[in-house]
């Protein structure tokens, strides 16, 4: 295998949603280079840039890593699907589009950990930095950043039904999840522009392409980051059978993901020493947290059968309704194309206990099981319920010293009992809402689990057996003080030099909510300091 090499002043590995965000910002000093390396291809795919299409790309394997985890001694000894993105915009360009930042109080509990500088006060002003809000902007939002974020299209009678029933149920309504304040039931906004699919790629890369300082590589699988001692000089990848080494005058900065970041690391001879030593890795730091931490949202499904052919179902099923479908969406932007994964959102508390909402609701129009299963071939409707703040932790370890291999991933789901005594609750919250008069004139029969399923038990069996990754792994290179923290409050991983850590893996503890838009912000802040540094 021939090596070349070339330089560059800040090397980005990863072009997910942090990874294009940081290029994007860095690039527009001119006097400063910037390279991009990105494993995935280009976001050419037209399903990605229509809504409805991550449908498809949730399973395409030219577009996901498409990662398994290992069995899970809580969930039914089953292991559990991981779509991750495998192109530009990263898991920005696959996921369920929905705009959520989480509460207040996770930051501050951030902040409270000892992480100077990431309260929800210091994080607000690079939320709404990001953000290009169809509403205007007012103290909480912002409305001439590159990310779009607009309200729903697609306004389907089951929705307006679900959220009824859930005001009947004592639920309040709340048309802004990232305002004031987040409890309530509502429609989720979404980021896309024109009722396209606005990724981090199409929000911040795409528009900085041209810039001759910015230079992105697609098709570049990373294989180690270069240290001379503990100073991180460069990043060696795979292309097209060559191996090219990308040397960095500044900074190299892994914005890969909770799963590759810390894969990357360790790989690198970063992390736990025992570890490494198992698979012959010299050790250039020994970081005991690397690949700890593990955090995700695990969620069950209520499915119902639908009274009425109003749902995505009933589309899919029809060609007749799909060519509709798809003309007008052509046309007019309009239409059953448009949706996100979820297009009602809940969140709201278990029971007196909780000070603010541990439980999001994500309501859909449609149905199904396995992801590779595709829809229900009846008229169906769901409602997955998850606990928000899980205290579940799980680990990330290697399972070979090569990059090709993906590491072995436990995420230990449902191992607090927290956890499990939430996830009921929220299952029959959502029961209770689903008794009201307005959605239930709607239902045919609970579908799943059925109605068979009461008990505490049983209940929790069920979501043993059929629950699902909600896609929002974190915390595996987390921020903090302590003897587990990867990197400190600026994101520069401890015990080496000239080496920072900018994606979701750095969050100490999972925001209440989905993970894009924190993600986001937390790449605008990162540019930032690293600007105010280089001054």
């Amino acid at each position: 295998m021939t090596t070349t090499s070339f330089e560059t002043d800040y090397v980005i590995v990863g072009g997910g949603s942090a990874g294009c965000t940081l290029a994007a910002r860095l690039s527009e000093d001119g006097a400063t280079s910037v390279t991009l390396l990105e494993a995935g291809g280009r976001d050419w795919n037209p399903w990605i840039h229509v809504p409805i299409g991550y449908g498809k790309t949730i399973v395409d394997p030219s577009l996901n890593w498409r990662y398994e985890t290992e069995k899970g001694a809580e969930i039914a000894d089953r292991p559990m699907y991981w779509a991750r993105g495998k192109v530009l915009g990263g898991s920005s360009s696959i996921n369920g589009l929905l705009y959520v930042r989480g509460q207040a109080g996770d930051y501050d509990h951030w902040r409270q950990l000892g992480n100077a500088g990431w309260s929800y006060e210091d994080v607000l002003p690079y939320f709404k930095k990001a953000e290009n809000q169809e509403n205007g902007a007012d103290e909480f939002h912002g409305d001439d950043g590159p990310l779009a974020v607009s309200n729903l299209r697609e306004r389907n009678p089951l929705c307006d039904a679900f959220i009824d029933s859930a005001v009947e149920a004592g639920i309040p309504r709340n048309d802004d999840f990232n305002g004031a304040n987040q409890e309530g039931i509502g429609y989720y906004q979404i980021t896309t522009r024109n009722a396209r699919r606005c990724s981090a790629a199409v929000a911040y890369l795409h528009p900085a392409s041209k810039r001759p300082n910015l230079r992105v590589v697609t098709k570049a699988a990373a294989e180690k980051i270069i240290f001379e001692g503990t100073k991180a000089v460069g990043v060696q990848y795979e292309q097209g059978g060559r191996s090219v080494i990308v040397r960095a005058r500044r900074e190299v900065i892994l914005s890969a993901g909770s799963i590759a970041s810390p894969q990357l690391l360790m790989l690198s001879g970063v992390g736990p020493a025992a570890h490494l030593a198992e698979f012959g890795i010299p050790v250039v730091a020994d970081v005991a947290g690397v690949g700890e931490n593990l955090q995700d949202h695990y969620g069950a499904i209520i499915t119902y059968k639908s009274r009425l052919p109003l749902t995505v179902n009933d589309i899919m099923t029809s060609p007749v309704r799909q060519v509709k479908a798809g003309l007008e969406y052509l046309l007019f932007r309009k239409g059953p194309l448009t949706i996100s994964a979820a297009q009602v959102g809940a969140f709201v508390k278990s029971g007196p206990q909780a000070t603010t909402p541990d439980i999001q609701f994500l309501f859909q129009t449609f149905s199904h099981d396995e992801y590779d299963a595709g829809l229900h071939k009846f008229s169906g409707f769901a409602n997955v319920v998850c606990p928000v703040r899980p205290e579940s932790r799980g680990t990330l370890k290697l399972r070979s010293a090569s990059a090709k291999d993906s590491p072995s991933m436990q995420p230990n789901y449902l191992a607090a009992e927290a956890d499990r005594r939430i996830l009921v609750d929220a299952m029959r919250i959502s029961r209770k809402v689903a008794e009201k008069a307005a959605i239930r004139s709607h239902i045919v029969a609970e579908y799943s689990p059925g109605p068979q399923v009461q008990s505490d038990d049983e209940l929790l069996a069920y979501a043993r057996e059929t629950g699902l990754s909600i896609a929002h792994q974190v915390g595996t290179c987390k921020m903090g003080q302590d003897a587990m923290a990867v990197v400190d409050e600026t994101l520069k991983v401890r015990g080496v030099q000239n080496l920072r850590v900018v994606d979701a893996s750095i969050m100490p503890t999972l925001v209440s909510g989905n993970t894009n838009a924190p993600t986001i912000m937390i790449a605008e802040k990162a540019a930032d300091m690293i600007r105010r540094q280089s001054l």
